[in-house]
């Protein structure tokens, strides 16, 4: 399995090549692909990413089956389900590399900034949920900023909750701790941008 920062080198080369519109020349998904991973599976990254259906990993990033280990719901929030599946992959797997992946003007956190404006009684307790572990990220900036663009807080926001969602990761499981204090995991977030396709990764991540 290869090492933390040579999946995160892995990863950028393949969003590189989809900027560049030159994707899937280095993907395998034929039917030999297929056949090697019917025994079992080494996905060198576990993304946890948004359930946007603009942000598919596997494409975002260039790669083909059996390479990344793809968790996605919406607004890329941390649940004990999510980090769960984050331990699974990394200790059945040996993956050694998590990336939160954000995106530009995510659906989530403007439903939380909505919320915040508006609050409504009327909003799905399941949603709810969703915007429930947002809205700690996004509260102070409104709060900081009450009459601020509203554009600009909501890309704040997306940046703040994709930092919260890395620190929960991180923090928020003793098993992964572990892995990041002795075994070299490393975790990081992301932000795609729906407008030029390029993912940013953080610099403090």
């Amino acid at each position: 399995m290869i090492s933390g920062p040579d999946a995160l080198t892995r990863l950028r080369e393949g969003n590189a090549r989809f900027v560049a519109g030159g994707h899937g020349q280095t993907a395998p998904t034929d039917e030999t692909r297929r056949s090697e991973l019917v025994s079992g599976q080494e996905p060198f990254a576990i993304i946890l990413g948004c359930s946007d259906s603009r942000v598919p990993a596997e494409i975002v990033f260039d790669q083909g089956l059996g390479d990344l280990f793809v968790i996605r719901v919406a607004g890329n929030i941390v649940a004990p389900s999510l980090l769960g599946s984050v331990e699974f992959a990394a200790e059945r797997f040996g993956t050694r590399l998590v990336v939160v992946l954000g995106h530009s003007m995510c659906g989530a956190v403007t439903a939380t900034v909505d919320e915040l404006e508006r609050p409504s009684e009327s909003r799905s307790p399941n949603l709810r949920s969703i915007v429930d572990r947002i809205r700690p990220v996004v509260k102070p900036l409104l709060e900081a900023e009450p009459d601020g663009d509203r554009g600009t807080l909501i890309q704040r926001a997306v940046r703040a909750n994709i930092r919260a969602s890395v620190g929960q990761v991180r923090y928020g499981s003793r098993i992964l701790e572990d892995l990041v204090e002795h075994d070299d995991l490393l975790v990081v977030g992301a932000e795609y941008a729906l407008e030029t396709g390029a993912v940013s990764f953080f610099e403090d991540a």
